[in-house]
Parts: C-alpha cells; structure tokens; sequence
C-alpha cells in the first residue's frame, strides 16, 4: 500500500496565483480545510504579504490586499459558521457593502474561501448570506515545504520543512495578534503650518501682508477685556456608575485593611450600598460589625468585604438604621481603643459616658421596636387562634395577609416573631417561603443577636 504523502519542498518566493471561479467551490477546490481559526489567519497574512502575496486580476475595486481585507477575514475567522452577512460585515466595520464585496472577491480569489452554498435572494424577497469554507490554497503548503496526508479538502498537515520554520513562526504571531485599522495620518488641512517654532511651507511670513490699525482704534491700556469671559466650570455631577467609584476609592484611602484592593473589584461589590447612598463609614461599620478585622489577616479584602457585605443593602434599608448601626459600632470601637490604650483621664471617661448613653439609647429603641413587632405577632397569633386551641390564619382578610406581608419584606425580626407565635408552617403559609428564607438567611448572616432562637 503506497504512501499518501505528499512532500513538497519549500519553494521561496512562490506567489499566491489568482483561483478561477470555476475552482472557488468545496467540490472542484484544491485547497484544505483549515483546521482552526488561527491557522486560516497565518495563511490570509501570508496572501496579504504584497511580497508574496496574491495580486488581483479585475481592473476595479482595491489593488491588492490590505488591513481592511484582514479585518474581514478576522471577522470570518471567529464565526462559529462561516456564514458572514454582508450588510452586517459592513454594519460592524463600518464600511460600504461593495467595500466588502470586492475583499470577499478577494478571498475567494487566494483560495482562502471556497463556497459551500450561494446565498441569493429566497421566496418573499429575503436574501441569503453564502456560506463559506475556510480553506488554505496549495501555494501556502508549497512555499513552505507543509507535508499533509488524506485526500482532497479533508488533508491536514503532519510536518513543515526546516527552511521555513521561521517564517511559519512569524506569520503565526502576526495571527495571534489582532487586526486594527491603520490610523489616518491625512493633515487636518492642505495648507502648511505656519509657527513660531516650525517655519510654514512658504517663504513670506503670515503677518507680512497685514495692514496695521489706525491711531484710533489701539488699545486704551486697560488690563480688562470689553467681553470678559465667564467661568463655565461647575462640579460634575457623578452618576451611578462615578458614585460607585467614589465610593470605593474612599473605601480604600480610609479602611487600612482595604489598602491592597483594587478599586474597580471594590466598587462592583459596593454597588447596593453605594446605589442607596451609604457612606464609607456605614460600609466599613457594617463589615466590621462582626468583629474587627486585622490588616495582616486580610489576604483577600475584597472576598472578605463581599462576605461580609452581604445583605447588609437589604438589613439596613433605611437611614436610621444605619445611623444606629453606625453609632453602635463607633462605640464598639471607642471601648476597644480604650481597653488597650490604657486612657486613664477624666475626658476619656466623659467622652466614653456620652458615647455610651448614645450607644444605650440607640439599644433601647431597637427593643421598642421589637417588643412591638413581639406584641403584633402575639396579637395575631390570639386574633386568630381557633376555639379548640390551633391557630387558624384563614380569617384574615386579603388586606392584612398584604399588610403582614409588607411588613416582613421590610424587617427580617418580624418574620422571627412570627415564626415564634405561629409556627413554622402557619408562618410560611402568611408569608410566603420566599419571606421566610429570605429573613432567616439575613438573621443568620448580619447579627447574631438577631438569630433566630428556635
């Protein structure tokens, strides 16, 4: 059984030969298939080398390939189908549709392209984009000494010629590379500059044809204009996205053990607090809510702020629970530094007394608030307990079920009391398993005072 080879030694300075159009189909190419996008890439720069590239036979259109024809084949390149739309080629690069004609024409005349199926106009005036086939011409294998092995368009490469490895190598990092337009480098205007520093593209000077002013029209010589100019400039006002940063670059100058982190990760994992108008102290007082944090201990401050984060938007929603959330942790924090510094003077103990007695007041409206969520949920639970002893939920209105539902979205301990006076199952039948998970998950996470004791 003879061997399928085909070895081919490298040819140098073999062009790329234009395809007849009879030839640029999947059933009379010559060419392979391309096994990936980058190697169909390493053979379209090596048909836009104008060394060795392909040159074009029509008389029309662009004179050889250039960044715009690389552009498309790297639009090509990274279709999962090669099936590129030509209005929607010209859409995304931003050129004309017979722009892309003529460099799909191009294509297809290097043997990069091959037609599988000619698109064209189908029933109710819809047209058909063509699919294509990524292929590399034999030139490309013969100018590089590329052996392959099978038959006809299903070939694929087992080895390259050692001549040509380094030009192999360098087409396969301009590959890897992606494609941009060149910039325009077209003067903004046809006429030459005319500076102090660089001299203009005439001989004569800008202001040697300038008549000088009359005796009557020079200047007074006072030092203000006739028209002074207003001062336009006002502080931007940040929108959402500005406030998110602000947020987290404050985080990071004032929290020490958010030094390290980078402000953008910080700003995506502060978006609620700082979307409600939190401030940086309100942020760090309810990440260290839990307990301080050490600087040296903090390997990932933003996995460890988003930990400890989270929730917090929806546990204090309004202004006057951060305020006392804040002054408890500020206490917290005063009685700490006193504890290890030793401060032994009457305005230590005066300024501990105040924060203190705010801390405590602060403390005491929190259990007002619960005892009266306590005494709603035992009044339920008596308003609705059946003559037999169970409690029964189903005399509710279809207002009050709203109203007790409202208000467990909008505190998690009164979902506890609930829990407490109801039950388990008469709770999640009021409110719901959604309220009910969602306030145990935030009881558990944010506050062990607030864990749920049953």
């Amino acid at each position: 059984m003879g061997d399928s080879r085909q070895k081919s030694a490298p040819k140098q300075g073999t062009q790329c030969p234009p395809i007849a159009t009879a030839c640029q189909w999947l059933s009379t190419t010559t060419g392979r298939i391309a096994s990936d996008g980058h190697t169909w890439m390493t053979a379209a720069h090596w048909a836009a080398d104008p060394k060795t590239g392909y040159k074009p036979t029509r008389s029309h259109g662009p004179r050889g390939m250039n960044a715009t024809t690389l552009l498309i084949a790297q639009e090509c390149a990274n279709l999962k189908e090669c099936r590129p739309g030509i209005a929607y080629l010209a859409r995304k690069l931003k050129i004309s549709e017979r722009t892309v004609e003529y460099h799909l024409g191009m294509l297809r005349e290097a043997g990069l392209l091959i037609y599988r199926t000619k698109g064209g106009r189908v029933a109710h005036g819809r047209d058909e984009a063509s699919v294509y086939e990524r292929t590399i011409p034999v030139a490309f294998d013969q100018a590089h000494g590329i052996r392959t092995i099978g038959e006809g368009v299903q070939r694929r490469p087992v080895g390259a010629a050692g001549a040509a490895r380094k030009a192999l190598g360098k087409l396969a990092r301009k590959a890897a590379r992606k494609v941009r337009r060149p910039r325009r480098r077209t003067p903004v205007s046809g006429q030459g500059r005319c500076t102090l520093m660089e001299g203009g593209s005439t001989g004569t000077s800008s202001a040697s044809g300038s008549i000088p002013p009359s005796e009557t029209k020079l200047a007074s010589g006072h030092s203000s204009h006739p028209t002074p100019k207003k001062a336009t400039s006002r502080p931007r006002t940040l929108n959402k996205v500005g406030r998110r940063h602000q947020l987290a670059r404050q985080l990071i100058d004032n929290v020490p053990w958010l030094s390290r982190a980078s402000a953008p990760r910080i700003a995506w994992i502060a978006r609620h607090c700082a979307d409600a108008g939190w401030q940086w102290q309100e942020v760090q007082a309810a990440a260290e809510e839990a307990g301080p944090i050490d600087t040296m201990d903090s390997r990932r401050p933003s996995g460890l702020l988003a930990y400890r984060l989270k929730g917090a938007h929806e546990l204090y929603a309004s202004e006057k629970a951060r305020h006392l959330m804040l002054t408890a942790w500020e206490d917290s924090r005063l009685r700490e530094r006193i504890r290890h510094q030793g401060w032994d003077g009457t305005a230590a103990a005066v300024d501990l007394e105040q924060h203190t007695d705010t801390a405590a007041a602060a403390m005491d409206d929190i259990r007002v608030a619960r005892q009266t969520q306590a005494v709603s949920a035992a009044d339920l639970a008596k308003a609705t307990e059946h003559p037999e002893g169970d409690t029964n939920i189903e005399t509710l209105t279809r207002a009050e079920v709203l109203e007790h539902r409202q208000f467990a979205a909008q505190d998690p301990t009164y979902v506890r009391n609930l829990l407490q006076a109801l039950g388990d199952r008469d709770a999640r039948r009021l409110l719901t398993n959604r309220l009910v998970d969602k306030a145990l998950v935030l009881l558990r996470l944010n506050s062990p005072e607030l864990a749920p004791a049953f």
